[in-house]
């Protein structure tokens, strides 16, 4: 075996030993910080009631990062420690391990959330919770301490270029017509779609994504401010409807068209991103759970 992995599975050995099973379920708690299912639950959250403009450039990054996450994944194949040794397999993932995608999300979303946050609470967690992730999916036996190093690097990578280049980007793009930012979608959607045909999910929802927040700076812009209490029924709403394109598409089509499976995934995908970034703006408006911004983008 590979002398470093050989070392990083003595590294999860020698932690799980040391705190034993007590640390369990924290550990558990703290890795979920860095898990889809909080990025999916947080951004609404974020784009919906806090900042509609830093919520919508904040899932772009973190659906770029995760794509390239993937990406590299695939490009390394490398096992995961209980792969191994499946004595060490406290928790599970269906992708290889190389790098660790909960540590790069940890890292890319608590670095995007510098320009929300205040300025010494982005900074204090920006530092603390990816390092907290990292740890406890080393201690869960999911990833070698290299797959956790890679992942704080490739985050760092990618949230620095999103400080360089979001002004710029902006800039370039802010006063083109709508047709041509579709085309720097689509173009971005053909590219990952070339380099992962077998895994178009993320696609998908970067198109669904992507495009649902053109038109809702065209045509659906609200205000994320509001009464606490306005703002709460606004989340839950937009997140129960979010559930049901998720699910239900599922449950209906299932495992019925094996053929189109890659196109029904971008499509189901789509369709969910799209809710987020335009329908649920547009049902937040029709039921006056939000105001409309003053102005129009082009």
């Amino acid at each position: 075996m590979n002398p470093i992995l050989t070392w990083g599975l003595d590294v999860v050995r020698s932690l799980q030993g040391s705190l034993g099973h007590f640390f369990l379920i924290p550990m558990k708690a703290i890795t979920l910080l860095g898990s889809e299912f909080f990025v999916l639950a947080a951004l609404p959250l974020i784009y919906w009631c806090v900042d509609r403009k830093k919520g919508a450039r904040l899932a772009i990054l973190i659906l770029l990062s995760a794509f390239l996450n993937l990406w590299v994944k695939s490009l390394f194949m490398q096992p995961r420690p209980y792969d191994i040794d499946p004595s060490v397999g406290l928790d599970k993932d269906p992708t290889s391990a190389f790098p660790s995608g909960h540590s790069q999300t940890s890292v890319t979303f608590w670095g995007g959330m510098l320009d929300i946050l205040p300025r010494t609470i982005g900074i204090v967690a920006a530092i603390a919770v990816p390092f907290l992730v990292g740890f406890s999916r080393v201690y869960l036996g999911a990833h070698f301490p290299t797959d956790v190093l890679a992942g704080w690097v490739f985050g760092v990578l990618i949230v620095g270029l999103y400080k360089v280049l979001d002004l710029r980007v902006e800039t370039l793009l802010g006063g083109r017509k709508t047709s041509i930012k579709m085309i720097v979608v689509a173009a971005a959607v053909l590219g990952m779609n070339a380099l992962m045909p077998h895994d178009t999910a993320l696609a998908g929802a970067f198109f669904g994504g992507a495009t649902g927040f053109v038109f809702a700076s065209k045509t659906a812009r609200f205000s994320a401010k509001g009464k606490l209490s306005i703002k709460a029924l606004r989340y839950l709403l937009g997140i129960a409807c979010t559930l049901v394109l998720y699910i239900v598409p599922k449950l209906l089509l299932g495992d019925a068209f094996p053929t189109e499976a890659a196109m029904i995934r971008f499509l189901r995908y789509g369709l969910v991103g799209a809710w987020v970034a335009y329908g649920a703006p547009r049902l937040f408006l029709a039921l006056k759970l939000a105001e409309p911004e003053s102005g129009e983008e082009k």
